[in-house]
């Protein structure tokens, strides 16, 4: 009776994440239905049911997946020393396994990650984007940079009190309360933002933030140099609100920090962007990548030097794979480039200055 409610269980599933698969095909159906319809009320109550804790739930929730995984593989390697396995034990087992892939699989999609199929942000900001010039890259490095040394020397007394994870987390918060008038759809309600419990190892591994889709909750990697937190905090934030691009969460946390009352944020938006926007230029015109370069302000030139010694500083064996195996994951969730996925923000911020100007930037 078990064995026939457990083949039962497996085909309900697997009936719910072929329905998934079907509707991700239709990406104005996801838009209108899901990420506009559904999944405000989901993100709105696994807020709601999460954001209270001190700790990340998500982040204990992976530990005991990890320690489940082990416990299986143990298991494994005693069933096979012991000879106990046979076509029966596989049967079995196979069906645990694709009980629970299945179940991984729809409530990842259901929860959140149905996202990856809608429409998307330039939608909803009635951006055009299309290809752009390499003028244009440059006009958006140039505006970058007079925005980073204007505000470096100004946004250096709000940088100390960031060190606090709830003032990070709190001004993050406020900023997308109050989002500009050019992009209303990105006001945020449920705080639920966590320092990372794996922010040590992450340095290690290469991730500054991730965000959970089974617990709602966006955590921060709070042990890298704090002027690069409140754009990494807000690009999270974006991820809740249901930008699963990266792209798109790149978009919405530079639009909603630079949009922010704190200097600091504003010069960690300018500076991320400007990572991105100076390696898409360097790869056009190295020369002129060389020669703007030269433009910033020895101030701006230390914080470049700063980030370039930590990450230096904590290169790991496992790293390489890990951005490997992410990679594979964008491309498989609709982000053919992989991990240049975050790249293609200066596409649409450059779609952004070609609709609004380059002074909005």
């Amino acid at each position: 009776m078990n064995q026939r409610y457990r083949y039962t269980g497996l085909f309900m599933l697997a009936g719910m994440a072929l329905f998934i698969r079907i509707f991700s095909a239709f990406p104005q159906a996801v838009e209108k239905y899901y990420s506009n319809g559904a999944y405000p009320v989901i993100s709105r109550s696994l807020r709601w049911l999460f954001g209270w804790a001190p700790l990340s739930i998500g982040d204990l929730l992976y530990a005991l997946a990890g320690i489940g995984l082990i416990s299986w593989l143990y298991r494994l390697i005693r069933a096979i020393v012991q000879k106990r396995v046979d076509s029966a034990w596989l049967l079995r087992a196979g069906v645990k396994v694709m009980t629970l892939w299945l179940w991984v699989y729809v409530l990842f999609n259901g929860l959140w990650g149905l996202n990856y199929n809608r429409l998307g942000i330039a939608r909803q900001a009635g951006l055009n984007v299309s290809r752009y010039k390499t003028y244009e890259v440059d006009t958006l490095v140039v505006t970058l940079i007079d925005r980073m040394n204007a505000l470096r020397e100004p946004s250096l007394p709000e940088r100390e009190p960031l060190h606090h994870k709830r003032t990070l987390f709190t001004k993050a918060f406020g900023a997308y309360q109050d989002p500009s008038g050019e992009v209303p759809f990105l006001k945020y309600g449920g705080q639920s933002v966590k320092p990372s419990l794996y922010s040590y190892v992450g340095n290690y591994l290469g991730f500054t933030g991730y965000y959970n889709p089974f617990t709602g909750e966006a955590q921060v990697n709070t042990t890298v140099p704090v002027f690069v937190q409140p754009f990494t905090t807000c690009h999270e934030i974006g991820h809740q609100l249901g930008y699963a691009k990266e792209n798109e969460a790149n978009l919405a946390g530079f639009l909603t920090a630079k949009h922010s009352n704190s200097k600091a944020f504003r010069y960690s938006a300018y500076f991320d962007l400007y990572l991105y926007a100076m390696r898409d230029l360097y790869l056009r015109d190295s020369a002129r990548g060389m020669e703007l370069s030269g433009r910033l302000s020895p101030a701006v030139r230390e914080d470049l030097k700063t980030l370039r010694d930590f990450n230096q500083q904590h290169v790991g064996v496992l790293e390489p794979l890990v951005r490997s195996m992410y990679a594979q994951f964008l491309r498989v969730n609709q982000q053919p480039s992989g991990l240049m996925s975050y790249n293609q923000v200066v596409a649409l911020v450059i779609a952004y200055m070609r609709k609004h100007g380059i002074e909005r930037i």
